[in-house]
């Protein structure tokens, strides 16, 4: 089962290893990275930190089969890197009904994105999108940790353009 899905630019880290793999009971982690998938030495290094007990892939986004994914046994963790990645897995498969929760948890500035929660920074087409995916029916949110609060798609978007005004 796809336990979370969850955009983060870093993919394979820390905070994922030491807080959202155990909060999940994740048992696998698939990184959704066409960059990373064509890199033997970024698959490498991200496949290096995980312990035994972590199975881990990386495979180009819309080359991963998502109901399978969703119908095994085991929890996965599948991680993209930005929200474009997840909205073109929607539209290569990935349902709702197979990963009903898509967080968002760390996004760097970049030009034209404005900040959304401390750690995630989205563009006005990013936040459509963010708002395409909740109408579709995943649970679309932004935490950096499991302990963190959450900021819904309506509070990403009040809080873009809070701090678009203020450019």
């Amino acid at each position: 089962m796809i336990a979370l899905v969850r955009v983060d630019n870093r993919l394979v880290h820390g905070q994922i290893l030491e807080a959202w793999v155990p909060r999940l009971g994740a048992k696998r982690i698939v990184v959704a990275d066409d960059d990373a998938a064509a890199s033997t030495l970024a698959k490498a290094a991200m496949m290096l930190p995980l312990p035994p007990d972590l199975a881990g892939a990386v495979l180009p986004v819309e080359r991963i089969d998502y109901a399978a994914l969703a119908s095994t046994p085991e929890r996965v963790l599948l991680l993209f890197r930005d929200v474009e990645a997840v909205t073109r897995a929607w539209r290569a498969g990935l349902t709702p009904r197979m990963a009903p929760r898509v967080n968002l948890g760390n996004v760097h500035y970049t030009s034209g994105r404005c900040a959304v929660t401390p750690s995630v920074f989205l563009s006005a087409d990013e936040v459509r999108q963010v708002e395409e995916l909740s109408a579709a029916g995943f649970q679309v949110d932004a935490c950096a940790v499991p302990s963190d609060s959450l900021a819904g798609p309506r509070e990403m978007r009040d809080r873009f353009e809070a701090n678009a005004l203020k450019r």
